[in-house]
């Protein structure tokens, strides 16, 4: 394959779920992610399924599930219905059953701790909290808007190193010095596998950046935010997000947005030889 020829296919699978993931709440049709890639809808299917092996309706039906499950758990105050809508399933039939078929559970009940028992059975950590999360106290502030260069990755686990050094390597060769480095972190491992969490390695990078050699463009969107402050080795920044999650959020007098969280490193775990990090991690939230 031609290096001009694996750009192209990498940006289009990109922008679809970029898009995708941004605009969740809607009905997404194949006939505005054709357009939006300038593609016919057979080539925008037969790519994303070459690309990623999954049939691009099968993963936006599996991200909407995802990010339901992750708001019955944090989102304390609102109704099933208004997560259900707020991720985009019309139908309550189809979504009650598309989300027993996926979980285990109806949404009541994971909503009522049944997302504990189904954690058991794919997580390999405690998920009960570390003493020191409590003692954080998170600042609530107003962000902008963040423009990055990206890779896309699949999982939280040590790997991520090789698409960080990647991303850096492109960094060094661009001459894009002293970027502020961030990890988006789309689901989260209670309800997702931890080898199937979607993870992005990106760098901010200024509003004239053009996609190229498969590195691609993201805007982060602007929001209100909590901001945790932590330090620690690499396994603790997961931990430290399933407890804003599960603990922080239903208690804060806050919700969680569909939009999904970011980590800012001032070290990066993956990048630095003792595993060690500093982060600020940014939770989009709106007011109860």
């Amino acid at each position: 394959m031609k290096k001009d020829t694996k750009h192209i296919r990498a940006d289009i699978v990109n922008k679809s779920l970029t898009y995708i993931y941004k605009y969740i709440d809607t009905n997404i049709t194949l006939d505005e992610l054709a357009r939006l890639n300038k593609v016919s809808k057979f080539h925008l299917h037969r790519i994303f399924k070459e690309e990623t092996g999954e049939n691009i309706f099968d993963r936006i039906n599996s991200i909407r599930l995802q990010k339901i499950a992750n708001l019955l758990i944090s989102n304390k105050y609102s109704t099933i219905s208004e997560i259900r809508q707020s991720c985009g399933y019309s139908s309550h039939s189809s979504f009650i059953k598309a989300f027993k078929k996926r979980f285990n559970f109806t949404p009541s009940q994971w909503k009522k701790n049944g997302y504990l028992e189904y954690s058991k059975k794919i997580v390999s950590f405690d998920i009960s909290p570390n003493d020191n999360f409590y003692t954080i106290e998170p600042i609530i502030k107003k962000t902008s808007k963040r423009v990055c260069a990206y890779i896309r990755h699949k999982g939280y686990d040590l790997s991520v190193t090789k698409t960080w050094s990647r991303l850096m390597a492109f960094s060094y060769e661009k001459e894009l010095n002293n970027t502020t480095q961030i990890g988006v972190f789309y689901d989260n491992p209670i309800n997702t596998a931890y080898e199937e969490c979607s993870y992005i390695a990106a760098i901010e990078v200024d509003n004239r950046f053009i996609s190229t050699n498969s590195i691609s463009k993201l805007e982060i969107e602007g929001s209100l935010c909590a901001v945790f402050h932590y330090e620690g080795i690499y396994g603790d920044a997961v931990k430290l997000l399933v407890y804003i999650y599960n603990y922080w959020l239903p208690k804060s007098g806050y919700e969680a947005k569909s939009l999904p969280p970011y980590a800012l490193y001032h070290k990066n775990h993956f990048l630095d030889e003792n595993r060690e990090f500093s982060l600020d991690f940014y939770i989009p939230i709106q007011v109860v």
